[in-house]
């Protein structure tokens, strides 16, 4: 269920550090008996004994044996970057192990044109390695061990003979990551010019103020974290109809599964969820919920009304998320009961994502407003019309909903996902890799804007109470921290105020370079989460994201602890890699922890819920009983 942890904690084949020791000697050897060999072909020119011949060729035999061992690079006292190559094969298996692939090399880092013709700086390794400096590469380092291990079609470690090798090494790697991503060199002026003053903490970690981090409310004494002997078990597996496209988790009785066919039914129980039998179909009128034959499986849904509607949004266009509409599914009858269209000014729009106005709104019987996303718009909607009656669905072919406030940007932001916090604060992920912060009572301007790190993020998720965000990459996670301290010492959050020039640095959840290249050929991080709590004083405890066949956990309060061992011996923003592993032998569509409703008392958390295309899982963090 759980994978261990991948094997590569350390490089323990026959040329470890004690080998160079030995080599080292043998070359002295070697150049001892050279210089014995020259001596002694020296004096040979005046000398004819036997003696001196025998030990002539007693000299020339220890060379010759001496000399199969090294290479002229390898003897080579000015090799320029000298590394040892090690390449890991066997993957998860008993037999996995590292050996070795060059026994002495170089590596380099070269400036020339990529795939798209843009000039961008390669590692090079010996005749072995050529990788393009990304964040794809995973590198990750281990400077007690002079060591780094990274991805470039399968996984290659470098160990350096001296720690300022090694120190050298990684400095111009995030020099090189830097101009790759911003095209700009990495100098001060132009990290100032990417990230901006009050963001010092992200563009020089050493420095950064990490005080908030552990100023923040941590788990309480009673807490279970996901390490120990606790063990991932799975409570419940079953087949879910085919093509999977979303799930919907409740927190009363039901949860949803969006496939092909329709929206399937489940029972909401303390070890997962297990299905009613009970499927929604689509059809309406000969077609799919899309309004039209040729419309897609709806790809986002939303429940509403104490969780007895349900909103399903179909992207306009395959391949593109965007739609000028959603469906309203009554759960209760299994009828769509309206197609409800985007406008605004009297022009029909599309939107990119649908929330709900809060983390719990969803459980308001009364609720009949929800948040949209799109490119360049932020906004809510509401089913009721401008007096604040229900529309009439019966006299309307196609019921508009009301846009009760928002924004829509000129251009440039580039919107990609939202979520909203306990109060009906939101966060925004761009395609920039920005992240902004608005308060519950202005879309027009970000109270905060955090700058990217240069990767899109896909997906956003926010604690209850507003002090923690959670963005997702394709290669990490990035965690942010949003309290800080007001000029009166109150401490706030950054979606009610400018948050100053102490802002704490990001932490980054990463996949070691094994597990990220043994999660398969889609091995794009996505639908990263916390747990689900809807309750002031509630703290979620744990953090989750997809990965090809992986579902990745991470244990809140580890990850924010500043002492944790991970942390130690980094250059850079700090990067956890402890974590469990959910294996699956499809990729993941989506991974969930239920409503902490659902956590029983000997238990860390609520079950995590595993949807693949075909089946569906409800994984228990609480161990065997």
């Amino acid at each position: 269920m759980g994978t261990a942890q991948s094997r590569e904690d350390r490089i323990t084949d026959s040329e470890s550090d004690e080998d160079y020791e030995e080599e080292e000697e043998e070359e002295e050897q070697y150049d001892d008996a050279l210089s014995d060999h020259q001596n002694t072909q020296s004096s040979s020119s005046t000398s004819t004994s036997s003696g001196t011949q025998k030990s002539l060729d007693d000299i020339d035999a220890k060379l010759k044996s001496l000399k199969l061992k090294y290479n002229s690079q390898q003897s080579s006292p000015n090799l320029k970057n000298p590394v040892k190559l090690y390449l890991h094969i066997g993957g998860n298996t008993p037999k996995a192990k590292w050996v070795i692939s060059e026994k002495l090399t170089s590596y380099s880092f070269t400036k020339e044109n990529g795939d798209n013709d843009e000039n961008c700086w390669f590692l090079e390794v010996g005749t072995k390695v050529r990788v393009r400096v990304s964040t794809e590469m995973q590198l990750k380092m281990f400077g007690d061990q002079k060591r780094v291990d990274f991805v470039d079609k399968a996984v290659w470690a470098l160990k350096f003979l001296r720690d300022e090798e090694y120190r050298n090494f990684v400095t111009q790697f995030q020099n090189c990551l830097f101009e790759n991503v911003y095209g700009m060199e990495a100098s001060e002026e132009n990290k100032v010019k990417v990230y901006g003053k009050e963001f010092i903490g992200w563009m020089k970690p050493e420095v950064a103020d990490d005080s908030m981090w552990e100023d923040a409310d941590d788990l309480s004494s009673g807490s279970i974290p996901v390490k120990g002997n606790r063990e991932l078990m799975e409570e419940f597996e079953e087949a879910a109809n085919g093509g999977v496209q979303s799930l919907a988790l409740g927190a009363l009785d039901n949860s949803f599964l969006v496939n092909d066919l329709g929206v399937q039914v489940y029972r909401n129980f303390n070890r997962g969820i297990h299905g009613k039998g009970i499927c929604v179909k689509f059809d309406a009128g000969g077609s799919r919920i899309g309004g039209s034959p040729s419309s897609s499986t709806p790809k986002k849904a939303l429940l509403m009304r104490a969780e007895t509607n349900m909103m399903l949004m179909s992207p306009e266009n395959e391949g593109k998320p965007n739609a000028t509409g959603l469906k309203q599914v009554d759960i209760e009858t299994g009828k769509i009961v309206t197609e409800w269209k985007f406008e605004k000014d009297g022009a029909d729009i599309t939107m990119r994502d649908i929330t709900n106005d809060t983390k719990g709104s969803q459980l308001d019987p009364s609720e009949s407003t929800f948040l949209g996303l799109d490119d360049n718009r932020l906004c809510q909607w509401d089913m009721r019309d401008r007096k604040g009656m229900v529309q009439n669905i019966a006299t309307s072919d196609s019921p508009v909903l009301h846009w009760t406030q928002g924004h829509q940007f000129s251009r440039g932001t580039n919107f990609q996902c939202f979520a909203s916090t306990g109060d009906g604060s939101i966060v925004v992920g761009s395609l920039d890799g920005k992240i902004r912060l608005y308060s519950k009572t202005s879309m027009r301007q970000a109270k905060t804007a955090f700058p990217g790190l240069g990767s899109p993020i896909t997906h956003v998720d926010v604690t209850y109470d507003g002090k923690w965000v959670l963005g997702t990459t394709d290669t990490y996670l990035v965690l942010i921290c949003t309290l800080f301290t007001d000029k009166d010492g109150k401490p706030k959050t950054g979606f009610s105020g400018r948050m100053g020039n102490k802002i704490p640095a990001p932490r980054l959840l990463k996949l070691t370079p094994l597990d990220s290249h043994l999660a398969g050929n889609n091995n794009k991080f996505h639908g990263g989460h916390f747990s689900w709590v809807t309750e002031n004083g509630k703290q979620e405890r744990h953090l989750v994201a997809t990965v090809g066949k992986f579902s990745v956990i991470w244990d809140f309060q580890q990850v924010k602890n500043s002492a944790h061992e991970c942390y130690r011996n980094q250059q850079g923003l700090k990067s956890c890699y402890c974590y469990k592993i959910v294996l699956k032998d499809e990729s993941i569509v989506e991974s969930r922890f239920m409503h902490d409703n659902f956590a029983v008392s000997n238990s860390p958390e609520a079950p995590l819920v595993v949807a693949t295309p075909m089946k569906v899982s409800s994984i228990s963090l609480s161990g065997r009983r």
